[in-house]
């Protein structure tokens, strides 16, 4: 049983059923660094238990803690601490999270933790006597809002303990969809059941109660097209065919339609039976009305951005062929906003519609999208029956390439990994364009044409800011100058910033740019948006070798603003030959920018990630021997 919190004058409330996040009396509560949120995050899924010193280490370091690193989960204790309690007196232990022997644990219950909640409704919701109750466990799963402590998965391991709590809100979706379908109100579900799915692709108790819902809300066709991708995803990724319960959900499906149209046509249409999908030549069926239209809305406040608009369509309007625009550039420097303004502005082109993907090449919370994946959705899309898509990925290719070769259609690919991931979604002829977006250059792709997005000039920047505020920005011209400045130009930080003034008209901007100068050039100045900000550069940061990792963690040390290679290898303590191949790594990742004359720039806010980054995982002495090899290069 968790120990209820000692009375405090002010309230506290947790959530880790998604991103973590804390409130004192209603306000949110900035957690610092990711190792601090870390280990509050192992301490709320504990849900009031201890957490031992020991595990602790374990979580923030993967393998070869430095020697300090008890030091340091004491001293982010500490931190957390007065986050929560600021009025605690110093080397006063506090009421909220305290030591328990040789661990700490975190008061909470109930009514102050989420987690604590949604097991307390499941619990309800399945345990009594009668019918279990659908609309508990509704409100049990309306608690998620993502996976258990969503904005800390990296790219390495999942902690166990967040996998755990993962597996209750699976098991609590099966019961709950087992409780809805009978008494015909799985459609209540089906936002959770979608969700939850989506991070499951290959759980089949979970798709196969997707099947059923689906159905049960009168979408049976996208229950079909449900069922088809799980079997293609099934026997590529592990080899095997749909077991009995996903079999028997794609079954009851089958016999509901049998019993709704002609014996002989329901027959026909069968997969595997004569003349239907599974037999004989694929039959490319129109399923829905239309050329797609899948381009996301335009941004309401695009500004700018003429030289590179005018210099892509400029590359993509020269020649009556299949075109392809590859857009990159650092993290946040508005690629996709850029994309999707230049694709709403072409679309009048291409009158046989628009098909977009995210291709998740640098998400933290799934894996990159696969060919195979993206063009089956194409081909359903283009009519294709889920039937009769081919199941090899050369053939699902050349069935893509030959529908476009006789069509004028706009292709919008976002966050593209790599020339591999793109190759087999490019038209081969034809008068189809692809616009792709990635933050790694990408030099592998035929005859693409490549625009580096770079930072707006700051009159653009400066209205790109002030066209989301109104009059507030106009009454405030010295503190939207701070703001512009202290944000780097990176269009995410100032729209950030823009939301934060917006969510919070009290704060003034003026109180908004002093916060930035207060912060010392940390991320932590953008109050809410700095989990936002360190999770678009960690997807940027966990593509990079350990060898460029280091360095990356290593280059805000030194005294120069564009330091030479030479001088970033005796940072290092490398060569100048391997230096100048990691520093290549870092700018391929659009992490570092050539300055000319062999020097390289680092933005500023990457900068202040870098310094976080570097006294989280690196040993002090480490980075103080990193800055005298510089001192000791320039004396010499």
């Amino acid at each position: 049983m968790a120990a209820r919190p000692a009375p405090t004058a002010v309230p506290l409330s947790f959530a880790v059923l998604g991103p973590v996040r804390a409130w004192r009396a209603g306000s949110e509560i900035d957690l610092g660094t990711r190792q601090q949120r870390l280990i509050l995050a192992s301490l709320l899924v504990r849900a009031g238990g201890a957490v031992s010193v020991a595990e602790l280490v374990d979580l923030l370091w993967e393998s070869g803690p430095p020697p300090s690193a008890v030091n340091v989960v004491h001293r982010h204790v500490g931190i957390l601490r007065r986050r929560f309690e600021p009025e605690l007196p110093a080397r006063e232990a506090g009421s909220v999270l305290v030591r328990d022997g040789a661990g700490y644990r975190l008061r909470v219950d109930g009514d102050s933790l989420d987690l604590l909640r949604f097991r307390s409704l499941v619990a309800r919701a399945g345990g009594g006597a009668g019918r279990p109750d659908v609309e508990l466990y509704r409100q049990a799963l309306a608690l998620w809002r993502d996976r258990c402590a969503s904005d800390l998965r990296g790219g390495g391991r999942v902690p166990a303990a967040f996998a755990a709590v993962d597996g209750e809100w699976s098991a609590a979706v099966r019961s709950a969809v087992d409780a809805a379908l009978p008494v015909g109100r799985a459609h209540t579900l089906l936002p959770a059941l979608r969700l939850a799915a989506g991070y499951e692709p290959l759980d089949e108790a979970l798709h196969a109660r997707l099947l059923l819902a689906l159905a049960a809300d009168g979408r049976r066709t996208e229950a079909l097209a449900t069922y088809a991708e799980i079997a293609h995803r099934l026997a590529d990724e592990l080899g095997i065919r749909p077991g009995g319960e996903l079999r028997a959900a794609r079954d009851s499906l089958l016999d509901a339609a049998d019993t709704a149209r002609p014996s002989g046509a329901a027959a026909a249409d069968r997969p595997g039976a004569p003349g239907g999908g599974g037999s004989g030549p694929p039959r490319h069926r129109p399923v829905r009305p239309g050329p797609p239209a899948q381009l996301p809305a335009d941004h309401p406040f695009f500004t700018g951005r003429g030289d590179p608009l005018a210099a892509a369509e400029e590359a993509l309007l020269g020649a009556d062929r299949a075109g392809t625009l590859i857009v990159d550039g650092m993290p946040g420097v508005g690629k996709t906003t850029f994309a999707v303004h230049l694709a709403h502005r072409l679309t009048a082109r291409h009158p046989d519609g628009q098909l977009h993907a995210d291709l998740r090449g640098f998400d933290a919370g799934d894996p990159a999208m696969t060919p195979t994946e993206a063009l089956r959705g194409f081909l359903w899309s283009l009519g294709v029956a889920p039937a009769a898509i081919p199941a090899e990925l050369h053939a699902q290719a050349g069935l893509y390439r030959s529908i476009l070769a006789e069509r004028r259609m706009l292709v919008l690919l976002d966050n593209c990994r790599d020339a591999d991931q793109l190759r087999h979604l490019l038209p081969g002829s034809g008068s189809s364009l692809v616009i792709a977006t990635s933050r790694r250059r990408i030099t592998g792709a035929t005859g693409a044409h490549r625009l580096h997005l770079d930072l707006p000039a700051e009159a653009e920047a400066r209205e790109l800011f002030t066209r989301r505020l109104g009059g507030a920005a106009t009454a405030a011209p010295a503190a939207v100058d701070e703001i512009v400045a202290r944000c780097g130009r990176l269009p995410l930080a100032l729209a950030l910033v823009a939301a934060r003034s917006v969510a919070r008209p009290g704060l003034g901007l003026p109180a908004i740019a002093a916060e930035l100068a207060d912060a010392d050039g940390r991320l932590t100045g953008f109050g809410d948006g700095y989990a936002e900000l360190e999770a678009v550069f960690s997807w940027s940061y966990r593509a990079l070798t350990p060898g460029a990792a280091r360095l990356f963690r290593l280059l805000p040390l030194h005294p120069a603003g564009e330091p030479g290679t030479e001088s970033v290898a005796a940072l290092a303590g490398l060569s100048p030959r391997t230096a100048r191949g990691l520093l290549a790594e870092l700018g391929a990742q659009s992490l570092v920018q050539a300055a000319g004359g062999d020097r390289w720039r680092m933005h500023e806010l990457l900068r202040a990630y870098a310094v976080e980054l570097g006294e989280e995982h690196d040993d002090p002495a480490e980075r103080s021997a990193a800055v005298a090899r510089v001192h000791r290069l320039d004396r010499g």
